[in-house]
């Protein structure tokens, strides 16, 4: 019996992190399919569509830093669970008709509780699946890069079917409410050991710790850009929101793949660089079609690109965690990495 509940235990904190995840994108992958509804109705310009994904990621920079501190004086597992609350009421905030700056006001909010999970949760993932850190962060960003590509498509069907864009940004409260009811049930409560956790000055005296922010940075920025503008330029090119959207999704359910299966490709090999360059030659090509001949087999080039970014984002959270063994210095020197590298993807913006 013991062990019975044992596994349905472990069982449930696999679909606590696959959900978690599910939920960090959507907010974002979502605006690009429903732009142009969005500048219909709120009167916002090209720049005020472009802070809807902007200051989210200058959030999910600058909260990462101070993540460290709050699983300090919160607890890792009162932080996560919390941070989903804020998820899940900033998503259905939208529910109501607002203005242009309240959108705004609501991508802030909901990038804060993505950032404080972002910073704390691959710090869990190493303290509970010890021996299988590869694949279970492989699971993460796989099911956070779905949850992109359910936010791409589902955004302008529910608007299409309802009559009422803002619906279709804020329905995704109903996935942050279930992870955060699975969260609380069934998220381990923390361990109250580790307390010396490397400080971030320590950390940033490293120069490892600076070209990891600048790696995460550069990819997340390639990122951003495509999840910003792919479907806006493709809707100038004559394409439909509906079809538009679904070339979003197709890059993000590329990237889920990408992120779910290189990650088990380079499990058992202790120099990932040869995978890191295979996911960068990836990102080159599929951005030098979009550039050169976007109307020329685009769901290749989107496939190739998405494949490039999931695969990049993975193994550079695997990268993170691999070089402390403490779950809590890795999981601060993951959160340092996220926050400088989110920062320096919003900087060209």
């Amino acid at each position: 019996m013991m062990r019975v509940e044992s596994l349905h235990a472990r069982a449930m904190l696999v679909a606590v992190v696959a959900l978690i995840g599910f939920n960090l994108r959507p907010f974002i992958t979502s605006i690009g399919p429903l732009a142009g509804y969005i500048r219909e109705h709120t009167g916002l310009g090209l720049q005020g569509i472009s802070m809807l994904t902007l200051v989210p990621m200058v959030m999910m920079g600058a909260v990462a830093f101070i993540g460290p501190a709050l699983q300090s004086a919160f607890g890792a597992r009162r932080s996560v669970i919390a941070a989903l609350l804020v998820v899940c009421c900033g998503c259905a905030l939208r529910m109501m008709s607002l203005s242009g700056w309240g959108l705004i006001v609501t991508a802030a909010m909901i990038g804060f509780g993505v950032a404080v999970i972002q910073a704390i949760f691959p710090g869990i993932i190493k303290r509970e699946f010890v021996r299988h850190v590869g694949p279970m962060m492989g699971l993460y960003s796989a099911m956070l890069m779905g949850g992109g590509a359910l936010g791409a498509v589902t955004a302008p069907a529910v608007a299409a079917a309802t009559g009422r864009w803002n619906l279709g940004l804020a329905w995704f409260a109903l996935p942050a409410a279930a992870a955060l009811m699975l969260a609380w049930w069934f998220l381990p409560f923390d361990a109250g050991t580790s307390r010396k956790q490397s400080t971030a000055r320590l950390l940033l005296a490293r120069p490892r710790t600076w070209l990891l922010m600048l790696c995460f940075g550069l990819m997340n920025g390639g990122y951003t850009s495509v999840v910003a503008w792919l479907a806006p330029a493709y809707q100038e090119h004559g394409w439909s929101a509906g079809a538009s959207g679904g070339l979003l999704a197709v890059l993000a359910v590329s990237q889920a793949v990408a992120a779910l299966t290189v990650p088990l490709f380079a499990r058992n090999s202790m120099d990932r660089r040869p995978w890191l360059l295979f996911t960068l030659v990836m990102q080159a090509g599929g951005f030098a079609g979009l550039a050169l001949a976007p109307d020329y087999a685009a769901l290749a080039w989107v496939v190739m690109l998405g494949c490039g970014l999931g695969g990049c984002f993975a193994l550079l959270l695997i990268v993170a965690l691999d070089h402390l063994p403490d779950p809590a210095q890795a999981g601060a020197l993951s959160a340092l990495m996220q926050g400088g590298g989110f920062l320096i993807a919003a900087a060209p913006a």
